[in-house]
């Protein structure tokens, strides 16, 4: 009689330790997303800028691209808007685009004022907290990310980008006759990114 006991117990006690362990709060949490996934996310984004135009970014699959966070109120970020201009206009292999986080008539008003040679499409606060995967965890302006021919994420910065130190990843330093080759120094680009220590992959955002 007392071994039926214990028997019964002990598959008691067994069944109450199974039911807590496979109970759901004691699961182990799934993975979260990755930078991976935000990044394939942003690349076929579809966006209007504030001329009611659609920039699609899977347009330019198979180039280096350079992609600015800005808005109109940020004046890091309007301070950079015209090196990265005149780096767009010196490199046409590669694809500056400037996601503004901002309202359309000021993006208008903004780029009316101040010409700018790469597309300015509009974005959200939902296109913004893409960022916060891909190493912008507080969302701050701006934020650059320079993607690979194959579409990977070879660097990224939080706050102002100075000029020379893009020009110099980009190729800054070719002349004018050198430009013809633009295609093939744009293909080289990319280990040159990955090995300088001026902008790494996962750099830690600066403060």
């Amino acid at each position: 009689m007392m071994n039926k006991r214990l028997a019964a117990g002990a598959l008691l006690l067994l069944s109450l330790s199974a039911l807590i362990l496979f109970w759901p709060e004691h699961r182990e949490a799934p993975p979260p997303s990755t930078g991976t996934s935000a990044l394939q996310r942003l690349l076929e984004l579809k966006l209007v800028d504030a001329n009611q135009k659609t920039i699609d970014l899977a347009a330019w699959r198979g180039r280096v691209r350079v992609i600015n966070f800005w808005a109109t109120w940020c004046a890091p970020c309007k301070e950079e808007i015209p090196a990265f201009s005149r780096l767009q206009e010196a490199h046409p292999e590669t694809r500056f685009v400037g996601i503004a986080i901002d309202l359309a008539d000021s993006v208008r008003t903004f780029s009316e004022k101040h010409p700018v040679s790469y597309p300015l499409p509009i974005g959200d606060s939902q296109v913004l907290a893409l960022t916060r995967e891909l190493g912008n965890p507080h969302m701050s302006l701006p934020f650059t990310l320079v993607i690979s021919e194959e579409g990977k994420a070879l660097s990224q910065k939080s706050g102002r980008l100075a000029e020379s130190d893009l020009a110099g990843l980009l190729g800054g330093g070719q002349g004018t006759e050198d430009r013809d080759q633009g295609s093939k120094e744009v293909t080289g680009a990319s280990r040159r990114m990955m090995a300088s220590g001026l902008l790494q992959a996962h750099e830690a955002p600066s403060q």
